[in-house]
């Protein structure tokens, strides 16, 4: 396949951040696909998964999760969670949590507007590398970003083997101011969605990203045996 990429500064660089934004977009790529309720479904199920030492039943889990996520998901207000009740009367979050929930979105949906970008933005230099028959090193840097990538998750998945608290505490520091994030045991958020949900969803989360790595190195070496 005859390259007429200019093999200049500009180019190189260009790969280069093509390249840094693969293990990005496989990241959120996977967020993204936990983000659903295939995932709530499958996880609250688990034989593993812990009880809920506060009464919510599986199809309790199961209703204020997928309420949480059409929140978070959704175009609603903080009050679409503030009118919602349990059973007993009580409000499904008190003001900690709404806060908390707010924060989430917010976080959740700038990286669903990052995500976007960088589809577009890979999928438009895709169109380019084809028709400026430059694919091979288009490839060639997707490829690359997978190998970056697999390195990546290796190390965050070991962090989750070594100690998934240090790691799930980072996180929260990294992206959430002071101890916002902290609840009590008794709190809705914790019930729904405790320490095993995240630990697993973090698992997920790599063997999804591990996957996407693995398919772009594999075309990576696909196309570079090509002449």
């Amino acid at each position: 396949m005859k390259q007429s990429f200019p093999n200049n500064v500009i180019g190189r660089i260009l790969l280069a951040l093509l390249t840094a934004a693969v293990p990005f977009f496989l990241v959120m790529t996977s967020i993204r696909i936990l983000f659903t309720p295939l995932y709530m479904q499958v996880e609250y199920r688990m034989p593993w998964f812990p009880p809920d030492p506060y009464g919510f039943t599986t199809e309790d889990r199961l209703h204020w999760s997928r309420v949480s996520l059409e929140y978070l998901l959704g175009d609603h207000e903080i009050d679409f969670l503030a009118n919602q009740q349990l059973r007993d009367g009580n409000p499904l979050y008190n003001e900690r949590e709404l806060s908390h929930m707010v924060d989430v979105k917010v976080l959740l949906q700038q990286m669903i507007i990052a995500w976007w970008i960088l589809l577009a933005a890979l999928v438009l230099l895709g169109i380019w590398a084809w028709r400026g028959k430059w694919l091979k090193a288009f490839l060639r840097a997707l490829g690359n970003g997978g190998v970056v990538t697999v390195g990546l998750i290796v190390l965050i998945l070991l962090a989750v083997a070594v100690s998934f608290n240090a790691l799930f505490t980072a996180f929260h520091r990294i992206f959430f101011v002071g101890d916002t994030w902290l609840f009590n045991w008794s709190d809705s958020l914790i019930r729904l969605f405790p320490l095993q949900f995240w630990q697993d969803g973090f698992i997920l989360m790599g063997i999804f990203t591990l996957a996407g790595a693995a398919l772009l190195i594999f075309l990576r070496h696909k196309f570079s045996a090509k002449a």
